[in-house]
Order: C-alpha cells, then sequence, then structure tokens
C-alpha cells in the first residue's frame, strides 16, 4: 500500500514563505498547542468537522446519523461536536443538505501531491521558487515528507520548511539537512514561558535548532511577536541573545495578526487572544532595534 499523508490545503502561488512562486503544502497534526495558532485546524493528526453555523439548517440529521453519537444540539439549536468521541467517519459531512459541516483533511499520496506541485514547475523555473512544506508540523509525519521530497529534488525543485523545530532529535537530523531552506520558528528563549504560551518546552526545539546551524543548514529564524507573550522589550533582548549566542546573524519578525480567529468558531473552540490588537511592522521599531544592536540583521 503506498504511503499516504493527511494534507489540509495545498496553497498555490505563494510568496512569502522562501523564495520565489511557491506551492504550500499544510500537513495536519502538531505537538504545539500556541495560544494564538493561526491555523488551529492544522493541531490535530486526523481529519476535523468544522462546523458552519450560518449554513446550517437545523435538521439534525447529524445528530441521528453519527455511529459515534459525537454530534449535539444545544437549545439553540447549534450543534457541538465532541471531538474526543469523533472517529473521522465523515458520515456527517456526507449527509448535511446545508453543507455546514466540512471535512478539514484528506489522506493524499505522495504521488498525489507532487504532482499537484509539479503543476507549477514553470513559475518555479523562472522565479526561483520551489515547494514549502508547512503546518501543523510537517516533521510529525516524516515518512510522507521524505517520500514527497525525494520526487521533489529528483526533478531539482527547491524544498523548503515551515518548522517549529519540535521533533524528536533523530527525525529532524533525518529531514532537516534535505531541505534547502528551513523557516525555523524561534518562540521564546524561556523555556517556562514557552511552555505557559505553547503547552511543550522549548529544550529540544533549541537543541535541534542549535544542531542544525552546526551542521550549516541553511535556517532563518523567525520570531512570530505576539502581546502578552513574547513582544516585550526584555523578551526581545532574550531571544536575540539566544540567537546571537548560537551564531545567528539575520532574523525575520512575523507580527500577531488576527487571521485564524473565524477557525476556533468552525471548530467550537474559544480564541484566548480575542480582541488583542494586531501588530504591525511599524508597531515593532524598537523591538526589531534589539536585534540590530546585537548584531543581528532583522527584517520583517
Amino acid at each position: 500500500m503506498e504511503l499516504k499523508g493527511i494534507v489540509f490545503n495545498i496553497q498555490k502561488f505563494s510568496i512569502h514563505d522562501g523564495p520565489g512562486v511557491r506551492t504550500n503544502v499544510f500537513l495536519k497534526g502538531c505537538p504545539l498547542r500556541c495560544k494564538w495558532c493561526s491555523n488551529p485546524e492544522s493541531q490535530a493528526a486526523r481529519p476535523q468537522v468544522l462546523y458552519h453555523s450560518a449554513e446550517c439548517v437545523h435538521c439534525k440529521k447529524c445528530v441521528a446519523s453519527c455511529p459515534e453519537q459525537a454530534v449535539s444540539a444545544d437549545d439553540s439549536g447549534r450543534l457541538r461536536i465532541d471531538f474526543t468521541k469523533c472517529s473521522g467517519c465523515m458520515v456527517c459531512v456526507h449527509g448535511c443538505p446545508g453543507r455546514a459541516l466540512t471535512c478539514e483533511g484528506e489522506e493524499k499520496t505522495a504521488d498525489e501531491v507532487f504532482e499537484i506541485c509539479m503543476q507549477d514547475v514553470d513559475f518555479y523555473e523562472e522565479s526561483g521558487g520551489g515547494v514549502t512544506l508547512s503546518g501543523g508540523e510537517a516533521l510529525m509525519q516524516p515518512d510522507f515528507v521524505e517520500a514527497l521530497l525525494q520526487r521533489l529534488k529528483e526533478k531539482g525543485v527547491h524544498t523548503a520548511i515551515e518548522t517549529t523545530g519540535c521533533a524528536a532529535p533523530e527525525i529532524f537530523q533525518r529531514l532537516a539537512p534535505r531541505f534547502d531552506l528551513l523557516l525555523f520558528d524561534v518562540k521564546h528563549w524561556d523555556c517556562a514561558k514557552h511552555r505557559e504560551g505553547t503547552g511543550v518546552g522549548n529544550e529540544q526545539i533549541i537543541q535541534n535548532l542549535r544542531w542544525g546551524y552546526g551542521q550549516g543548514l541553511n535556517i532563518l529564524p523567525r520570531i512570530p511577536v505576539i502581546p502578552g507573550f513574547n513582544g516585550a522589550p526584555e523578551d526581545g533582548v532574550g531571544i536575540a541573545g539566544l540567537l546571537k549566542e548560537i551564531g545567528f546573524t539575520r532574523a525575520q519578525l512575523l507580527p500577531f495578526h488576527q487571521m485564524g480567529e473565524k477557525k476556533y468558531e468552525l471548530l467550537n473552540r474559544s480564541y484566548e487572544l480575542r480582541g488583542v490588537k494586531a501588530l504591525h511592522p511599524e508597531d515593532l521599531t524598537a523591538y526589531r532595534q534589539i536585534f540590530l544592536d546585537r548584531g543581528i540583521d532583522c527584517f520583517f
């Protein structure tokens, strides 16, 4: 049986996640639970049901048809999906007359994803672009990633990965050198604060970051700047100090945004950063200067 991965989006003509025009392949599964995550549908490793309440006709066919009794309706008629019971059979999705229930994530073979990526090979060649794997955390599907990478490298396609760096050393060391570029999130320098904001410590992440730098891999550290988590000047000093100590001379700042807020509603989840003001590059002039003062070319 051919190896399959769980993919939840393939985004063409991306220009923000690596050089040139790119195809971004988003894979399901992530070991982190960042409070600000803009892709919360990526966190679970299996396909999930999303509920679009505005499209619901309140027929309750899904409630009656669910074999796991994972779907219920409250007094207002709004559906509630218990993901601890949901088996991912998608009976509710297929039987929904109003298309209020949709599936996020589907199985695809490496060959299927490769063929989609290669549809735009002319654009890669003209722009110096390629394919970027994202998520979630793509390294949670290591065998699928390896199979897809092999096909892309055989055709000379530039490959990049957006990674949390949160992976077992044997997986990171096996796969990281096969990418032409690693866009490596550095969320915090302090382990306790990292755990508070993401649900996991940063020991393994920093270990992988150090190892990758020591191997001479092409790594671009990227810092998502989040108010109340790592947006204070002392946080910038700590992160810049970590990067300088390892040896990095370039880094990218990713200002906090609210583009993923609606997805939490679709997943019947609360969003802890609701109402927090989005940041823009002009809001981070002083924060950026912290890195520049330490010899790190910091950009947006």
